[in-house]
């Protein structure tokens, strides 16, 4: 099974939408290993976003990931980075699609309610960047046998 992380930022948090959008993954049915509500840091935020340190929107994109918690989650199935990308939309929320979560919920590029890894490396960067190992719940999901068919349950499961 892939993982990867999930950051619902500020404006989703203070929206009270935070909810939904952890329904939206669960009813895909994605496995939730761990998450947090936690304030970033200066340095994180640098560390995180530090290929768009150059670009002109840098400050303002690391004031807003400040202003209030975020939810960090890690999410596991089988290619959930794609899932989960294909699931959040396109990052300028004004040309997301309807039924994305960027689509439904957001009209901004910046303040567009999550942030989704976009490959299977920068997850595992990403990941152990909010987490360490005892953050992690690993459990049976019941309802793996409804989510996958058996040949792919028996390719993914760790």
């Amino acid at each position: 099974m892939e993982k990867t992380l999930v950051i619902i930022k500020p404006g989703a948090v203070q929206r009270q939408i935070a909810g939904e959008i952890i329904t939206r993954f669960e009813r895909k049915g994605l496995r939730l290993l761990a998450m947090k509500l936690t304030h970033l840091s200066n340095e994180i935020l640098d560390d995180h976003y530090a290929h768009l340190k150059d670009r002109p929107f840098f400050p303002t994109l690391k004031e807003m990931m400040m202003s209030a918690p975020v939810i960090v989650c890690c999410w596991e199935g089988i290619d959930a980075v794609a899932v989960v990308r294909k699931m959040t939309g396109v990052t300028n929320s004004r040309n997301a699609e309807p039924g994305t979560i960027r689509g439904d919920f957001s009209m901004s590029g910046s303040q567009n309610v999550l942030h989704a890894s976009d490959s299977t490396e920068n997850a595992e960067i990403e990941l152990n960047r909010f987490f360490q190992p005892q953050d992690y719940c690993v459990y049976t999901k019941n309802d793996y046998q409804m989510s996958y068919a058996n040949d792919e349950l028996k390719i993914s499961v760790s």
